[in-house]
């Protein structure tokens, strides 16, 4: 276990670029294994998820390496074609491969084990268990449905029709994968938009999928069994990842950064639409498309910032940066409410409880309710704080930006569990002025 410690910083500056988008990453290297011949992605988040989804793809059959100039190969098997792992899938600590996988495999002849880390293994798979089982596919394990857990496909599924009953990508996503072996059509009900990074990439591969109007909601309805030509992909860098230096720079005076490539992905973008509402100067530039997703480079310079209420409906295209815009929200002159914010407590963490207990560590004013938190902001936090992380990425950043602008400085008690999402986060931070050091020992 290696803390970190993040002290009060000067001026931030510079450029930066931030790893891979990580939802795209697992996508990309899903698709590539779908694909017949080879697949180049470039631009790959090489972090602990994402490889633990490449290790998956390898022992489902795919060849899949990394080249000299740093690009990702992918070698398919196509639709279809997934072999029998000879052993059980360690999906690590990621939520997002775990049930996008399970998706996959779920309408193969195959019998598949997933297993994770301890963070993984407390999330429940319920949510995605329930509509695979449509297509005819059993799940063995605890009844909570939590990890490890054998998926027993099906040799001959039955396309479904699905209203996802709760905002969730990932959902939707598995289902759209069990869709893609399955025969006839298989159509998924939205009420409630998520980030569409997986019909974006469909379209990318050829795949069939019309998206159109259901009532009040979206239907996504994809054929299956198509054969898909492998495809050269280029990965934008992660909104989510980026969000971390954009509010450093916000609540450090004098900081004045450029964040380059960043996807714009109207679904993912919540984030950012609120910074500017509270004040924050965050703008666009360089805007641009790369293999159907939205780019830009993002200029961020130190702003005074104001207490807002967030739309509960923006809730889809923000929910990983709750804890970020918790920070900005603690140095933000008035009342910040967020609410509409279940699914924050069957993430990595339960985000709400532990970022309040965190917030309260370090001398925010901070207000928890079922759904959410209410932070009232102030111009000066005593920081000081030791905070746990509970094995959550997000949660360890979000407090080390904390201690960029506190008074004194805060601690998180493990620092690795970085590395599955945003690997080199502390050297990137400290090469625009941060000062975030290593802390071995417990203090005293």
């Amino acid at each position: 276990m290696t803390q970190l410690s993040s002290h009060k910083a000067n001026a931030l500056t510079g450029r930066l670029r931030v790893p891979g988008d990580k939802s795209i990453s697992h996508r990309s290297l899903i698709m590539g294994t779908l694909a017949l011949g080879e697949s180049r992605i470039s631009g790959l988040l090489e972090g602990e998820d994402v490889l633990d989804t490449a290790k998956a793809m390898r022992a489902l059959g795919a060849d899949i390496r990394r080249d000299e100039a740093g690009d990702w190969r992918v070698i398919g098997v196509g639709v279809g074609g997934l072999c029998q792992p000879d052993t059980a899938l360690d999906m690590g600590n990621s939520g997002t491969g775990a049930r996008l996988v399970m998706g996959l495999v779920a309408t193969t002849p195959h019998s598949v084990t997933f297993t994770g880390d301890a963070s993984l293994s407390s999330r429940p798979m319920k949510r995605v268990t329930d509509p695979l089982t449509k297509f005819g596919a059993s799940f063995h394990g605890a009844k909570d449905m939590t990890l490890p857990l054998t998926v027993s496909g099906i040799e001959d599924p039955l396309p479904i029709e699905y209203e996802v009953p709760v905002a969730s990508a990932q959902v939707k996503s598995a289902i759209l994968l069990a869709a893609l072996n399955t025969p006839g059509k298989t159509t998924v009900i939205e009420k409630t938009p998520t980030r569409d990074h997986t019909e974006r990439m469909f379209e990318h591969f050829g795949v069939e999928i019309a998206i159109t109007p259901h009532g009040k909601s979206t239907a996504i309805t994809v054929t299956g069994q198509p054969e898909l030509t492998a495809r050269d992909m280029v990965v934008p860098t992660d909104p989510s990842s980026a969000a971390f230096p954009t509010v450093a720079a916000l609540i450090t005076p004098g900081s004045d950064i450029l964040i380059e490539n960043v996807g714009m992905n109207p679904s993912r973008t919540g984030i950012y639409t609120t910074l500017q509402e509270m004040g924050g100067d965050v703008s666009f530039v360089n805007e641009r498309l790369e293999c159907g997703e939205s780019v830009a480079d993002i200029r961020v310079r130190y702003s005074p910032l104001n207490g807002v209420t967030v739309p509960q409906d923006r809730a889809p295209s923000m929910i990983d940066e709750y804890p970020i815009l918790c920070i900005a929200a603690s140095f933000a002159t008035g009342e910040t409410v967020m609410r509409g914010l279940e699914e924050l407590r069957v993430k990595e963490s339960d985000r709400i409880s532990v970022m309040v207990a965190g917030l309260q560590a370090a001398g925010v004013q901070v207000v928890e309710h079922d759904d959410g938190m209410s932070i009232t902001g102030q111009t000066s936090i005593p920081g000081g704080a030791r905070v746990k992380t509970h094995l959550d990425h997000r949660i360890a950043m979000s407090f080390l930006t904390l201690g960029m602008a506190s008074d004194q400085p805060v601690t998180v008690d493990d620092g690795r569990v970085i590395e599955t999402s945003f690997p080199g986060f502390r050297d990137l931070m400290n090469g625009l002025g941060a000062q975030i050091t290593d802390q071995i020992k417990d203090p005293a």
